[in-house]
């Protein structure tokens, strides 16, 4: 024990450098690996699920995979990356090569492992921790991935649709014209059987630019991941949360007294009791907008797995009978989600209305 503490502090780094370089090689061998593993159908299918619910830095449409080396083809274009990291780093993805090349910007490294960027040196090492979670460091990342891609190119659409169908009334005497035409029985039966039944004539006009946004954003959003596009935007936590807060802040921003005092001093309740249901009522302000973001991100992220997974037990049947079963449910599964598509658009919008107190 005495020699051991008496080695040399060169040859203690020596030591030190041999166990990191160790460790790096390691770590490549064991990415090099999972890039070599061989998959099944079945997990190549989970892959392609998984690979379409969640959200990516490049808008791939679909991949080839080549039958002699195994490597994977993608078809599609790259969106703009944006890192904040001692300053504004910006690069297209198409250089990150989903995850095979590192990028160098100002003098740093960046790679894109498991759907996320990280720091890394210039050979793309990637450390990981004694319970296997990676410890490189993460930039912030406010990058137009593919369901910001997707929110601006439906926020474009409705734009112009309905811009178009304002100048109609204006140009052809209140009459709309052309698509406008479909989409104004729609204005109307929110207008009629939503909002006014809901708010009164007096106040509705103050909501209905809200109650419209809300509705056609979801309802084209929910339509656009049914596409062969692979778009997953109301499948995304994040963009559920962005809408339920923005229903949050209206609700309680737009309040009347009575609405606070319904919350801290309940009409027709024991005066003893009042303060004990007042937080309770007070959660529940929280809570609302919690269960509007949970039950359209779980309705719509089930639906997309439940297609994908019936369409994968076609190519994994491999006969008449498997395959043409699969093919008809698979048929009728789009039909049913194409009217929940519609179906969670006008819940949710409902739902929204319902907190919202005059």
């Amino acid at each position: 024990q005495s020699d051991y503490y008496q080695i040399p502090k060169a040859d203690l780094e020596k030591i030190k450098e041999e166990e990191e370089k160790a460790r790096e090689e390691l770590s490549k061998q064991v990415e090099a690996k999972e890039e070599e593993k061989e998959q099944t159908l079945q997990e190549e299918i989970t892959e392609y699920i998984y690979h379409h619910v969640q959200d990516s830095h490049d808008f791939s449409l679909f991949s080839t995979k080549d039958k002699k080396t195994g490597e994977k083809k993608y078809y599609g274009f790259p969106l703009p990356v944006i890192l904040i990291d001692d300053g504004v780093k910006f690069f297209m993805s198409s250089k990150l090569d989903h995850g095979k090349k590192v990028v160098e910007s100002s003098g740093k490294y960046y790679k894109l492992y498991h759907g996320k960027i990280y720091e890394t040196d210039s050979e793309g090492y990637i450390s990981y921790d004694e319970n296997g979670k990676v410890t490189n460091v993460r930039p912030l990342d406010l990058s137009i991935t593919k369901s910001v891609f997707s929110i601006l190119l439906v926020s474009i659409l409705m734009f112009y649709l309905f811009r178009s169908l304002a100048r109609s009334y204006n140009d052809n005497n209140q009459i709309a014209k052309g698509v406008g035409r479909f989409f104004e029985p729609i204005v109307i039966y929110i207008r009629d059987e939503i909002a006014i039944p809901s708010i009164g004539e007096e106040k509705y006009k103050k909501y209905m630019s809200f109650l419209l946004t809300l509705f056609f954003f979801i309802w084209f959003l929910n339509l656009l991941g049914l596409s062969p596009l692979g778009v997953n935007a109301t499948g995304n936590i994040a963009v559920t949360f962005g809408l339920a807060l923005v229903t949050f802040l209206i609700t309680n921003l737009t309040a009347n007294k009575t609405y606070w005092k319904h919350i801290f001093w309940m009409p027709g309740v024991p005066v003893w009791l009042k303060p004990l249901l007042a937080p309770i009522e007070l959660l529940g302000v929280f809570i609302k907008p919690f269960s509007l973001m949970i039950r359209l991100y779980a309705n719509i992220l089930a639906g997309h797995i439940v297609l994908y997974s019936l369409i994968g037990l076609i190519f994994i049947f491999k006969n008449l009978v498997g395959s043409s079963l699969s093919l008809v449910l698979v048929f009728f599964i789009s039909i049913i989600e194409v009217l929940v598509a519609l179906l969670q658009a006008y819940i949710f919008t409902l739902l929204s209305l319902s907190l919202i107190h005059i």
